[in-house]
């Protein structure tokens, strides 16, 4: 007789235990690019707009972005290679970024930048030629 309860008491636990599903795999969604274009800096998306922030302290104009992956925005002047000189704005996320520079002989023209000290930049445009940045 007690065989037969813990039989069905077994039988009855195996029946009313439900399966677990499998959690389904996260997809992680980025709002950000692979790489920052120039004319990034021209707009801001909603996504960036939810995260925009301006903080005097600092020198970028505004960052938007979640920590660990902030894109900034700076005021930039600096001399060419050949002693012209330069202003412009660029955005930087990490070390490397882009913008547009313009120039008394040329308008604008797009450029790569990349930190080489604090508030100093290097950038090159499409030609080749290289600019000494520095952030305003």
């Amino acid at each position: 007789m007690q065989k037969n309860y813990l039989i069905i008491i077994l039988l009855f636990l195996f029946l009313s235990c439900k399966k677990t599903a499998t959690p389904p795999a996260l997809q992680i969604n980025t709002l950000y690019k692979e790489v920052i274009q120039a004319d990034d800096r021209k707009t801001i998306t909603p996504e960036e707009a939810k995260t925009y922030h301006i903080n005097t302290t600092y020198q970028y104009e505004y960052r938007t972005g979640n920590p660990g992956h902030y894109e900034f925005n700076y005021d930039v002047t600096g001399i060419s290679i050949t002693g012209d000189s330069v202003c412009g704005n660029i955005n930087v996320c990490g070390k490397y970024g882009t913008g547009i520079l313009t120039c008394d002989t040329i308008a604008e023209f797009d450029v790569n930048t990349e930190w080489i000290s604090y508030g100093k930049l290097k950038a090159t445009d499409t030609k080749g030629n290289e600019y000494h940045l520095i952030v305003k």
